[in-house]
């Protein structure tokens, strides 16, 4: 109990700190204890941004092999997960591998698209706005 003492009295300290600041030492009113209470405007609502699609485009000349190795990483996905969007992308030619803010969505495409250009394979990547906003 000693200590909820203490921290009732820190509380009755702070609200004297805060008391009415327009109450002066000789004013006649007892205002000992009182708080002012100002209303600030609610804070604005903060949409999210809008979030893009990172597609992968199926070829016929880049091994499987490869495009798991870019989907681990870039994407960083476990092998098991990046094969089955590999397979997904080889049998419907195309498939979504991460929706992102566009700038990140961007890079990541940009990063695919590069890696394999190095890497002398034809393998294409796209960006796409999100329906889900």
């Amino acid at each position: 109990m000693p200590q909820a003492n203490a921290n009732q009295h820190g509380l009755a300290s702070l609200v004297h700190a805060v008391a009415a600041p327009n109450a002066s030492a000789d004013s006649d009113e007892d205002t000992e204890g009182s708080i002012v209470v100002e209303e600030r405007p609610a804070d604005p609502q903060v949409k999210p941004p809008p979030m893009y699609k990172v597609i992968l485009l199926n070829d016929h000349y880049t091994p499987q092999d490869f495009v798991v190795h870019v989907l681990m990483k870039f994407f960083y996905m476990d092998f098991d997960k990046a094969e089955r969007l590999m397979l997904l992308v080889h049998t419907t030619g195309s498939a979504v591998i991460g929706i992102y803010p566009r700038d990140i969505a961007e890079t990541k495409s940009e990063q695919v698209n590069h890696y394999a250009q190095q890497n002398n394979y034809p393998l294409k990547s796209a960006v796409e706005q999100s329906d889900a906003d």
